[in-house]
């Protein structure tokens, strides 16, 4: 069993890595291992794709994939999400067994409408979930996500910044990766399918 050594250094990397990319701003890495580290997919949110209330024990049997974003994201978003939809399009009949959740870190604007069609534009694999700005930060806090909306005002716009980091849990809902290079689509939809064994 590894000892609290293993265990701090795995967290510090891995806090490192949270801290690495933002919106716009893409750090090549490859995905680490937070096994053991994070704790279980838990959150209670809407849907987006049909309006309906659900909780991390509705994708219980699906590999998850956890990622914060925002609708009117110029780049990063986008990009990230399609890297996603080529990954499971790899992963051929297997890409059923995968839910990849867009958790809105601007509900402000993401409003279920909006959050709808702009998840519509992917597979359906591709799920926008919403909750209040109190659900949204406490998620963010349990996977150390970092994120930041500064609504507008006679000084400036309307900006938001967030890490770029995906979670990867397995089926019975454990963490098991995180990683924020999405590129490599290939590898990644074979570090996805490494989330059933």
């Amino acid at each position: 069993m590894p000892g609290a050594g293993h265990f701090f250094a795995k967290s510090f990397a891995f806090a490192l890595i949270l801290t690495a990319a933002g919106c716009g701003r893409p750090t090549p890495s490859d995905t680490t291992d937070i096994a053991g580290v994070m704790p279980r997919l838990a959150f209670a949110m809407t849907r987006a794709n049909d309006d309906v209330a659900v909780t991390a024990t509705n994708y219980r049997r699906s590999a998850v994939l956890l990622y914060f974003g925002y609708t009117h994201c110029p780049d990063e978003c986008p990009t990230t999400l399609a890297n996603l939809a080529s990954a499971l399009k790899l992963l051929g009949p297997n890409a059923v067994r995968v839910r990849v959740l867009f958790i809105t870190v601007d509900p402000a604007r993401d409003t279920i409408s909006v959050l709808k069609s702009y998840v519509n534009a992917f597979p359906p694999q591709i799920e926008g979930l919403r909750g209040s700005a109190n659900a949204v930060a406490t998620l963010a806090r349990r996977y150390r996500a970092i994120y930041d909306v500064t609504p507008s005002s006679a000084a400036r716009s309307y900006s938001v910044t967030h890490s770029d980091s995906v979670f990867m849990f397995d089926s019975s809902g454990r963490a098991r990766f995180v990683t924020l290079q999405t590129n490599d689509t290939a590898a990644l939809a074979r570090r996805i399918a490494q989330l059933w064994s």
